[in-house]
């Protein structure tokens, strides 16, 4: 399954349904074929993501970015960051907006 996350004020934002579960879980909600993030929601979903970016990044995690993850060797590991920032953005779009994010409408 994809993810495409829509709203009337910003582009779709598409993510394959690893990356879209985990977000969502980060936000504290069970992932779901159908959803809206609420404009009034946003500056907590925004401080969820920030949060979880900040605890991957740090350097006294135990393991560092995607360790493990099957990336080859000398190829670098695409971080929580790179996952996520798309989405934080898209939520400061809508949010200065006061346009909700749906997905799977």
């Amino acid at each position: 399954m994809i993810y495409k996350f829509k709203s009337s004020v910003a582009a779709d934002l598409l993510m394959l349904a690893a990356d879209g579960d985990r977000m969502l879980r980060l936000l504290g909600r069970d992932p779901a074929p159908k959803g809206i993030i609420e404009p009034a929601a946003m500056p907590a979903a925004i401080a969820a993501l920030e949060a979880a970016i900040a605890r991957a990044e740090d350097p006294a995690a135990e393991a560092g970015p995607q360790a493990g993850a099957g990336a080859e060797a000398g190829e670098p590991a695409v971080g929580l960051r790179q996952r996520l920032w798309p989405m934080v953005q898209l939520l400061r779009q809508c949010q200065a907006a006061d346009a909700a994010v749906v997905w799977g409408v």
